[in-house]
């Protein structure tokens, strides 16, 4: 596996990853967007607003993460590439800048807060998601270096 720097070229690869994870690893959340919105998302957004990295395998983007200064916005692997340590990588980029992260995640999103809770992360609140586009329970966690 390869890390490296998001290029618009990827936005399409990120935005695949980022619908098809919410619907086979997240599918209590309603699907609120289209594939062309997901897209629109990442190119417009995404890689304008945040650092995008990018983890490659056999030259194919498997996972990404976005961040930006305090926070970390996304993280997702694809579905066929989960449980293969791709999730504590692109993790650990942010983390190297050793800089407090903030993030949010949903409440039934174990997996997600697992990894988070064993890389130091803790649970700063519990929302009842009236805050957020999915109206999802949602979790507030924090890291310090």
């Amino acid at each position: 596996m390869r890390l490296r720097r998001a290029i618009d070229a990827d936005a399409q690869a990120i935005a695949i990853i980022l619908r098809t994870a919410f619907r086979i690893s997240l599918p209590f959340l309603p699907e609120l967007h289209t594939a062309e919105e997901d897209l629109w998302f990442v190119r417009e957004r995404m890689l304008v607003r945040d650092e995008v990295w990018v983890a490659e395998e056999a030259d194919a983007v498997v996972g990404f993460i976005a961040f930006r200064e305090g926070w970390i916005d996304h993280l997702y692997v694809h579905p066929d590439w989960q449980g293969r340590g791709i999730g504590p990588t692109l993790l650990a980029k942010p983390l190297s800048y050793r800089q407090t992260r903030r993030l949010w995640t949903f409440q039934k999103n174990a997996r997600a807060r697992k990894l988070y809770e064993a890389h130091g992360f803790r649970l700063v609140e519990l929302t009842d998601g009236s805050a957020n586009e999915e109206k999802e329970p949602d979790a507030l966690y924090e890291w310090r270096p």
